[in-house]
């Protein structure tokens, strides 16, 4: 018997919408509300330099504001890494929810779709190629000719390769750990319905926030490569 999955359920009443779309849009939803309701608390707040007491939505939205920006200037070791947070936090954010989402009974991933997967890939090669420009001018097509020019006829199709690869790579990383994920989730789920399923949602839920991690720290890691000088 097929389980129920109501993103595509959602998608069909919508007239036939990928689930991979409908799934992204409740996770941008859940976001934008989340953030509505952390900027309000925090308007608010008597005084906005007080952190509140005990956990509360504007106490939860700080600290993981608060760690994405540590998160970010650590692994970019960049001067100024603060003004990439506002992307990689978001890309961050939207992966682990997407990610999380599959951890509910009758709903899958989004992240397990190929089409959302290489969009956030296309995504990231878009934003580090706009760095890489934006920090070092034109002399940013100078690192695809290698170490020494008399190189450059070797070294430019295999930078020009690698560069392309690593959207895709992105993408299938993400897609093949979070559809084999769920999969081996519903596979003894559906077996095991009370209890024994509790440590595969365990490790679901580990699985989520690495590749969250991952994807991340590997884009972070290629706005690096191509703002840093050569």
């Amino acid at each position: 018997m097929k389980p129920v999955n109501f993103i595509e359920m959602l998608g069909d009443h919508l007239g036939g919408l990928p689930p991979a779309l409908v799934g992204a849009w409740l996770v941008m939803g859940i976001l934008i509300v989340f953030a509505v309701m952390a900027r309000r608390a925090l308007a608010a707040a008597p005084d906005p330099a007080i952190p509140d007491e005990g956990i509360t939505l504007r106490s939860v939205a700080e600290v993981m504001v608060e760690w994405l920006d540590g998160f970010v200037a650590n692994v970019s070791e960049m001067h100024g890494s603060r003004r990439f947070v506002p992307f990689f936090g978001s890309i961050f954010i939207f992966i682990l929810t997407a990610n999380f989402m599959g951890l509910i009974p009758g709903m899958e991933p989004p992240t397990n779709d190929t089409n959302l997967t290489f969009a956030l890939g296309a995504i990231c090669f878009a934003f580090y190629l706009y760095q890489g420009f934006k920090s070092q001018g034109a002399h940013y097509l100078r690192s695809f000719l290698g170490p020494m020019l008399v190189l450059a006829p070797l070294m430019l199709p295999i930078e020009v390769a690698d560069n392309l690869f690593r959207p895709f790579s992105l993408g299938v990383r993400l897609f093949a750990n979070m559809f084999a994920d769920h999969q081996v989730l519903g596979l003894f789920t559906s077996l095991l319905y009370v209890v024994f399923p509790l440590p595969f949602y365990a490790l679901g839920a580990i699985v989520c926030v690495v590749q969250a991690l991952v994807f991340t720290i590997l884009a972070v890691s290629y706005v690096r490569m191509a703002s840093a000088a050569h």
